[in-house]
């Protein structure tokens, strides 16, 4: 099986610390590794060194292969020439691998998720591979048992059971949900039916390009001109649409299966993520960096700056300082940090991104 590593993100909600320039999978944020480094450390742990692809785009690429050294085959970097969204990444990605190993099956895997069980995971990437070889022409998924009513992950819910590989159940997919407010998200965890999509897709690569011809032809047109043209591979790829490979193809398909796992994740998404990941109780200070926080619980203070950060009576804040940006904000609302980028887009302050 080939492992497509998706490492182009410039994660808008870890901001400011994560900018264009330097993004937050070439961060560390949780330990001594970057992101990037502990997830392509942890493939190599279950598949050769030959088997990794990593997806990312030019403006990164410096930096991520200053980061992975020669953990990467030179020629295993698939590289965009600019951002066009996930369904563009993946599709170019599955045509350039399945161009070098025809008839491959391919595993999606991201740059900024954190695990613990390592072996768990990567047993259940081999089961899925297993399921598709049994049943080449679906889509496989991975879920995730939810442990809380979490609200900023997308749910799969899970339809009847469609076969079993070894001790594992393989259920067919009934339908994609998208993040759901608090009582939603509830109503999901003592369901039972429902688990939290991480995003973690595996598909013979054909398949895969069967559906971009089907659900999203005008990106397989333009996948197909720039595998018989690689040298206009910027002229077409900018005319790719922007969207998802979660609305392009996953929401659409109908051949999709899941298989049910329950090793420890976190999505390094935003700062709330960090702040969970790092307490070791959850409602203790996450404190980083030069400062001073007196009387105060459940905050998260990284002081990446060479300023002190004092505060007195906090509850439940983030905080993060650089030398050039300061951000404050409930913790409740680290999914909404992305609107400040926005917002500094549409002043045009360059600098701060």
């Amino acid at each position: 099986m080939k492992i497509l590593i998706l490492a182009g993100g410039t994660g808008t909600r870890l901001w400011p610390v994560s900018r264009k320039k330097d993004p937050k999978q070439v961060q560390h944020f949780l330990g001594n590794q970057t992101l990037l480094k502990s997830t392509v450390k942890r493939m190599l742990s279950g598949f050769k060194k030959e088997d990794l692809f990593l997806s990312t785009n030019q403006s990164q690429l410096k930096l991520i292969k200053k980061d992975l050294g020669d953990l990467i085959l030179k020629d295993h970097y698939l590289v965009e020439p600019e951002k066009r969204d996930t369904a563009a990444a993946i599709g170019f990605a599955v045509m350039l691998i399945a161009q070098k190993n025809p008839g491959a099956t391919v595993a999606t895997v991201w740059a900024d998720h954190h695990l613990k069980n390592s072996a768990e995971y990567l047993r259940v990437l081999k089961q899925a591979e297993k399921t598709v070889d049994k049943y080449p022409d679906h889509l496989v998924l991975i879920g995730l048992k939810p442990t809380y009513p979490e609200t900023g992950y997308g749910y799969i819910k899970l339809n009847k059971i469609f076969d079993s590989l070894d001790k594992d159940k393989i259920y067919l997919v009934d339908s994609f949900k998208e993040k759901p407010d608090l009582k939603t998200a509830k109503k999901y965890l003592s369901n039972g039916t429902y688990l939290w999509n991480p995003g973690y897709f595996v598909f013979k690569a054909s398949t895969m390009l069967e559906l971009f011809n089907k659900y999203l032809p005008s990106h397989y047109r333009l996948i197909e001109k720039i595998k018989n043209q690689p040298t206009q591979i910027k002229k077409y790829f900018g005319q790719m649409k922007k969207i998802s490979i979660d609305y392009g193809i996953m929401e659409r398909a109908t051949k999709m299966l899941c298989l049910p796992a329950s090793f420890d994740w976190v999505d390094v998404g935003h700062w709330r993520t960090i702040k969970d990941t790092l307490a070791k109780k959850s409602l203790d200070n996450v404190l980083m960096g030069n400062n001073i926080i007196l009387q105060s619980g459940n905050n998260l203070v990284y002081n990446f700056s060479n300023k002190l950060i004092t505060g007195i009576g906090l509850q439940d804040m983030i905080i993060v300082a650089t030398n050039d940006a300061l951000l404050v904000c409930p913790k409740s609302r680290a999914q909404d940090v992305k609107k400040i980028v926005e917002e500094l887009e549409k002043k045009k302050m360059e600098k701060y991104l």
